[in-house]
């Protein structure tokens, strides 16, 4: 397993993560970012999410200690047709690197992640792309 590049890592590290936290990972690609995250929030949960079924597979080939243990899990699903399951709590934070609905490269897909965002996150949840130093928040009240 690759360990993360220095931008990742950087992204990583900026996180406002605690134990026991619910994150969103959007555009996860192969995971690495959401194996270190879920290591870090102990008994918390990450969720990563990409619109690629090939991201998706490879994500879930390299994470299988870490979804044994049910503190990671993977799911193919675009920013702007995420939903939660039936009985899938919401979550604490999201963030995206890279994700060109929430870096404002596609304006319309990135009302509409919004809009999803708002409504599977906690009150006060928050989300936080890349763009700033490393991150940047964008506000989803």
């Amino acid at each position: 397993m690759p360990e993360l590049s220095n931008r990742l890592q950087a992204v990583v590290d900026a996180l406002p993560l605690r134990e026991g936290i619910r994150v969103l990972e959007i555009g996860c690609g192969p995971g690495a970012a959401a194996r270190e995250v879920a290591r870090r929030v102990g008994s918390g949960h990450v969720l990563g999410i990409d619109r690629s079924p090939a991201a998706i597979a490879q994500a879930v080939a390299g994470s299988a200690a870490e979804i044994s243990a049910g503190i990671l899990s993977f799911r193919c699903c675009s920013a702007e047709d995420f939903v939660l399951q039936p009985a899938e709590p919401p979550f604490d934070l999201a963030f995206a690197v890279r994700v060109g609905a929430l870096d404002g490269r596609h304006p319309e897909a990135g009302k509409r992640a919004l809009e999803q965002l708002r409504a599977v996150l906690v009150p006060g949840g928050r989300l936080l792309v890349d763009g700033g130093s490393p991150l940047r928040e964008l506000y989803v009240g």
